[in-house]
């Protein structure tokens, strides 16, 4: 894993960008519509990917 800040971001910005739209211009999307399993899985990548990072910076 990678310890620089700058590709750190790059590929969280990326996890990120996968979620599901949840806000639209015609308001609010509903509770059925959103895929929450989806979104959780995202986070959960994204979250995984930082916990390793600071391990990497942690270990030197």
């Amino acid at each position: 894993m990678t310890t620089d800040p700058n590709q750190i971001r790059s590929l969280i910005s990326a996890i990120l960008a996968e979620l599901p739209d949840t806000d639209s211009e015609s308001g609010p999307t509903t509770a059925g519509e959103v895929d929450i399993d989806t979104i959780a899985q995202r986070l959960e990548e994204a979250h995984d990917v930082l916990v390793i990072a600071l391990e990497s910076v942690e270990k030197g």
